[in-house]
């Protein structure tokens, strides 16, 4: 059993996606603020947070900042259609995924168990290479550059993980969708790029300059300092 916070300060949207996350089995706790959310996520580490974007106290994005200052818990933002620029926004503060309104709310638990499977999988082995400066474990969804941990979500995770398992080769948008999100959704190439430059920003900060790079017309490749055509 998850434990769910939604954080909507629409009563009957709140209301509604409380009824349907409990009926499939999880534990959920309701807030309408902002800033009361910001404080319970911190005392209380919920698994997965449904967040909107427009709320009193402080806003949702704001939330997401604060949160990823301290937590990797998952982050789900629910935006209005025409909201894309709040979206973009979302996912470089580090939401892993958001939900446009209007939206099935059988659609909403089908995402968020998605994204609590993929968050809470345990049983792969770490994936380390003594000689490389890129440590990951897949166990606890941690990276480090040279020895630092880089503070990733779980969606840049598994795009890092996707990308450094064969160094040099190039990855299609297509390719990094499937690794990053198994629950067959149609995710734009714009979304992709923003998952890959809010990653490529946290490992320049960590010291590794340009190991993600940008193929035009094709995707990405990794590069650590010991492959492809020259690169350093």
């Amino acid at each position: 059993m998850s434990t769910i916070f939604v954080v909507e300060d629409e009563a009957e949207i709140r209301q509604l996606l409380v009824d349907y996350l409990a009926q499939a089995g999880h534990t959920v706790v309701a807030h309408e603020r902002g800033d009361q959310a910001l404080t319970d996520i911190r005392a209380q580490q919920p698994d997965l947070v449904l967040l909107d974007v427009m709320l009193p106290g402080i806003d949702g994005l704001e939330v997401c900042r604060q949160v990823r200052e301290f937590s990797h818990v998952p982050i789900i933002f629910l935006t209005a259609r025409h909201d894309e620029v709040d979206r973009i926004v979302g996912l470089r503060l580090g939401a892993d995924d958001y939900v446009v309104k209007p939206f099935s709310p059988r659609e909403v638990v089908a995402r968020v168990e998605a994204l609590l499977r993929r968050s809470q999988w345990q049983q792969a082995a770490p994936v380390s290479n003594d000689s490389s400066p890129l440590q990951l474990d897949s166990g606890s969804y941690q990276a480090y550059w040279q020895q630092q941990l880089l503070d990733l979500t779980p969606v840049e995770f598994r795009l890092l993980t996707m990308l450094s398992k064969h160094p040099g080769r190039v990855y299609s948008r297509d390719e990094l969708i499937n690794a990053a999100y198994d629950d067959h959704r149609i995710v734009s190439d714009r979304t992709v790029d923003s998952h890959i430059k809010n990653l490529r920003h946290k490992l320049q900060n960590a010291g590794a300059d340009d190991v993600i790079q940008a193929v035009y017309g094709v995707g990405y490749r990794f590069v650590n300092g010991k492959n492809v055509n020259g690169n350093k």
